[in-house]
């Protein structure tokens, strides 16, 4: 178990995936105090008023994780995360899969974290077999983890599956974000495919998990927030 000094109602991170600003701050506004910190991905930059949205959380005092995945050219990575700078912004992503990119991320981070993404949650053995990796999940994760590590990235996003072995290989001194969690053991409902619950998450060692549709698609979204709140207290108390 990690035992990082992060206030405990901001280890839950909230995954705002909806298709407008309007739905979003309508869900913001109904999780209230439930939820700290907000992931915004990729549905909401394509909606229109990203940033106008990130300053509209930022005065309500949320914690914001900008998880657009950045993966390019490296300087068009770099001018992207100085796009960042004086946001507000915690935590940025950037896929792990080229050093150089990684760099130039790094770079110009500027009191940002960038935690680099290494297998997404909704691939499986299979599917990485199919992208032309001959090497396991573990191993695949551990080797993207250790240059973006070395390159000066301050985490890693990652499944809590691999969470132990990043642990044990690189020690606590740096960020593990773990996104498929599912409140229910084995719960199915949709693509994702290497998750762990909430207990079990932080077990293994992450600092944050990511929870987007089990509180998004709950007939009361705020008390489904704060059942995880409830939780995570129980877990770290």
């Amino acid at each position: 178990m990690n035992k990082k000094n992060i206030p405990v109602n901001e280890r839950l991170i909230f995954a705002l995936d909806v298709p407008s600003i309007e739905e979003a701050k309508k869900l913001v506004n109904e999780l209230d105090d439930a939820v700290v910190f907000y992931k915004l991905g990729l549905e909401l930059f394509m909606a229109g008023g990203y940033y106008e949205l990130i300053e509209w959380l930022i005065k309500r005092k949320k914690k914001i994780f900008v998880d657009l995945k950045f993966f390019d050219v490296p300087e068009t990575v770099s001018s992207a995360v100085r796009q960042l700078k004086g946001r507000g912004v915690s935590f940025a992503s950037i896929h792990a899969g080229n050093d150089t990119t990684l760099r130039a991320a790094v770079k110009k981070k500027n009191g940002l974290k960038i935690l680099a993404v290494t297998v997404l949650t909704s691939l499986n053995e299979d599917d990485t077999k199919d992208l032309g990796f001959k090497v396991k999940i573990k191993d695949l994760v551990l080797s993207r983890a250790k240059r973006a590590l070395e390159i000066g990235c301050d985490g890693v996003i990652s499944s809590g599956l691999e969470a132990p072995v990043l642990r044990e290989s690189f020690g606590e001194q740096f960020i593990i974000v773990a996104p498929g969690i599912r409140p229910v053991k084995n719960q199915s409902i949709d693509d994702q495919k290497r998750t762990v619950d909430v207990e079990e998450a932080f077990e293994k060692g992450a600092d944050y998990i990511v929870i987007g549709r089990p509180i998004k698609n709950a007939t009361d979204r705020r008390a489904a927030a704060e059942t995880i709140q409830k939780r995570i207290a129980v877990f770290f108390n």
